[in-house]
């Protein structure tokens, strides 16, 4: 998508229709005046404040549920495009109220003072030409600028407002992108556009029961994107509705249409376009329209009871044992776990199972829900440890592709000299060491399911351009081959980079951006979720055997609460493993089970006075606000370090694994606190720096620790830590030389 600059100096005359200047524009806002001053309204006019009553409003949400729910999250995304701009996004109803509103906390209050706030109607009779009510009474898209406006008090605004059309034809609603005059951009009402498209083609996967839903444009790789067209018919041909792309490329309007069926409209009966979809086996299908033009097609197929079946495979994934298995990939090297390990990811498999009570996390997956059936290209940011990857599988495990490959490809993990290779595929004697009869790559690899490209900020520059074409025509060239081979994929991407700086930096190309960027989903952070022991119960749950019962005490529960986790579930996941294994056969994780350098961390925080700063994260890089954290501070009353017996130790070990075998000599350093008439002997606390650990270093050390332990093997050192081999083999140079065994 395109982005709106902060301020524009001054306002660019533009081209088209939605020129400022043309004529058009011109007797479009003249009109308007003249039906403005037959309402009996005046330029001089104060705003009326009497917005619907919070009751009044729900109900207005209630009877444009449809709208409301699908527009919902395309306007989080619209607005992530729009933000610090001073501008807002609005959605109305069909008669211009305001039905829900997303703008910067500066612009909001100024559009107060004009009553631009849900609850408010902005119809023409009612404030006058504006770009909600007068796009509302053209049923066409609309930019009102300035003195644009009649009352003379919304002449500050710029507004880009299109109609939204509910599947049969008719404006159900109006998307609104409002700011400040001077802020003014001639590609707003693209964004705008764009965004009401991708509301219609929403509601088109999930109105029509029992119906067959084409996809269809002149060009390939113009399919599952916003300008595809989308036609519905029934099962028998007859003719149910069209999106807008659709009409143009028909040229015919909906109303022109109820009197074709398929067969008149593609010159075939519907029986032999049912016989070429099986054979088909998922690829695109020629057809050609009444008017001669070819197009390339899809057909989906929405089952009636959708929403009974969509309920039902929530519920046999409401936990761990009721889990529904998927079968798993044929094992190839393109599957990025092994059969062991993918099983173990079975609990994780669901979107519902996902909903474990944050809202954050619920407003992800509700996003993610509605995009289903869509394969919309998907991009997933948050820092590393997030569960990014989890996600994507569950999106696949919940798509129509879920028992086809879901491929996933590191791009941070592969040497630049291979990822081509590994991407791409390549033939017998590409180069020297190729495989005797090749390899496929793993984009030939996903073919009809999943292709997940996780740290997509870390892909070569030189291969971003391959990767674009791929995308775009839908075929993949091996290398040393002169062969193209047509891949259908649904695309997931995973960052924890701000893209948008890589662009910037010329790191990342911005068209394959554009390609990416689909729905956009950020996961927060473990430190900003509301639901931390129940995500760590479920991870306990998955570390122990059926014979094991094993629980977090409250004491060291809350201190879990209390830390920021900068590793986030991965950290969490190798530590309660850890524990799990100290603990034994049955018994709670106490403080004497957890690592030792996890307890010197908290102690150094326990150490400092006041506030504890925060750890260096992610999020900055990611170019989004820091969300607060859902976790009290941290307090020597409650947590149980602050009463811990310490030794100091000589040598700590930063890590410890999960099957190394202490001796009783080798006692745990955290004992029980005192009796309650017992006064404790003074804390050994650890002498203050005079600046906190860089993050870099904290990694640096943890690496060394891991190495030496695991006598220099690097394989068992990045399993230990939980990162690749590449991640150790990048900071090689910054290691102590006697790591290595």
């Amino acid at each position: 998508m395109l982005s709106m600059p902060a301020r524009a100096p001054t306002v660019a005359p533009g081209q088209g229709i939605y020129a400022l200047d043309s004529d058009h524009h011109r007797s479009v806002i003249q009109q308007s005046h003249g039906r403005s001053h037959s309402f009996g309204l005046h330029a001089s006019e104060k705003p009326d404040f009497s917005p619907l009553r919070s009751a009044e409003i729900t109900s207005a949400r209630d009877e444009n549920r449809l709208l409301y729910q699908h527009a919902s999250p395309v306007m989080e995304t619209l607005y992530e495009q729009i933000a610090n701009t001073h501008s807002m996004v609005l959605l109305t109803s069909s008669n211009g109220l305001i039905l829900h509103s997303l703008g910067d906390a500066d612009f909001l209050e100024k559009a107060s003072r004009v009553a631009l706030m849900p609850g408010v109607e902005w119809s023409e009779q009612s404030k006058g030409t504006n770009a909600i009510g007068t796009a509302l009474t053209e049923g066409k898209p609309l930019v009102v600028h300035g003195n644009d406006h009649f009352l003379q008090a919304n002449q500050f605004l710029t507004c880009s407002c299109t109609p939204i059309f509910d599947p049969y034809g008719k404006v159900m609603g109006a998307l609104d992108v409002t700011g400040d005059e001077r802020s003014y951009h001639q590609h707003t009402m693209a964004l705008v556009r764009m965004s009401a498209q991708m509301i219609e083609n929403h509601m088109f996967a999930n109105v029509f029961p029992d119906a067959l839903r084409i996809h269809f444009h002149t060009r390939p790789e113009f399919l599952s994107t916003l300008v595809e067209g989308i036609i519905v018919f029934t099962l028998d041909g007859r003719f149910l509705s069209a999106n807008r792309s659709a009409q143009f490329q028909l040229g015919l309007s909906v109303n022109a249409m109820q009197a074709h069926t398929f067969s008149s409209l593609f010159n075939q009966p519907i029986s032999q376009f049912h016989d070429r979809l099986r054979h088909a086996a998922g690829q695109p299908v020629n057809l050609c329209m009444h008017n001669g033009v070819q197009v390339f097609c899809q057909a989906r197929l929405k089952p009636s009871n959708i929403w009974f079946s969509g309920m039902q495979d929530a519920f046999t994934a409401a936990g761990p044992s009721q889990a529904t298995p998927v079968e798993p990939p044929t094992p190839s090297p393109a599957t990025r776990a092994t059969t062991a390990a993918a099983a173990g990811r079975a609990s994780l498999s669901s979107l519902h199972y996902l909903n474990t009570g944050d809202p954050q996390v619920a407003a992800v997956l509700h996003k993610l829900q509605r995009v289903q059936g869509s394969d919309i290209p998907i991009m997933i940011l948050g820092e590393t440890g997030t569960g990014k990857d989890i996600l994507a599988q569950a999106i696949h495990n919940d798509s129509a592709r879920a028992r086809r490959p879901f491929v996933s490809i590191n791009c941070a993990s592969i040497p630049e000299t291979l990822i081509e290779s590994e991407l791409f595929g390549y033939e017998e004697g590409a180069f020297t060491g190729a495989k005797r009869r090749g390899a496929p790559g793993k984009i030939q690899m996903a073919h009809g399911g999943t292709l997940f490209l996780d740290e997509i900020g870390d892909m070569p520059t030189q291969l971003q351009a391959r990767l674009l074409r791929v995308l775009q025509e839908r075929r993949v060239t091996p290398l040393g081959s002169g062969k193209e081979y047509e891949v259908d994929v649904m695309l997931i991407c995973a960052t924890n980079k701000n893209l948008k700086t890589l662009i910037a930096q010329g790191q990342f190309r911005e068209d394959l951006y554009y390609r990416l960027n689909g729905l956009v989903v950020r996961l927060p952070a473990l430190r900003e979720r509301s639901d931390f022991e129940v995500v760590a119960n479920k991870i306990l749950f998955n570390l122990c055997t059926p014979e094991q019962h094993i629980s977090v005490s409250p004491g060291v529960m809350a201190m879990f609460k209390q830390y920021r986790w900068p590793g986030n579930f991965r950290q969490l996941h190798n530590l309660l493993r850890t524990a799990v294994v100290m603990v034994g056969h049955s018994g709670e994780i106490e403080v004497e089970h957890l690592p030792d350098d996890f307890l010197d961390e908290v102690q150094q925080v326990l150490a400092q006075p006041g506030t504890p700063e925060p750890l260096p994260c992610e999020e900055a890089a990611l170019g989004m606000p820091l969300a607060p954290a859902s976790t009290s501070h941290l307090s020597t009353h409650t947590n149980p370090l602050s009463k811990a017996y310490t030794t100091p130790l000589s040598a700590p070990d930063a890590l410890v694994s999960p099957h190394s075998n202490s001796s009783a000599s080798a006692a745990p350093i955290w004992m029980a606190p005192p009796s309650a008439n017992e006064a404790p002997p003074p804390v050994a606390t650890p002498t203050p720096s005079v600046g906190a650990p860089r993050l870099q270093d904290v990694a640096l050390q943890a690496m060394t620790d891991a190495l030496r332990q695991c006598r220099g093997n690097v394989s068992a050192a990045a399993k230990l830590l939980g990162v690749s081999r590449n991640t150790i083999y990048r900071k090689k140079d910054q290691l102590p030389a006697d790591v290595w065994g």
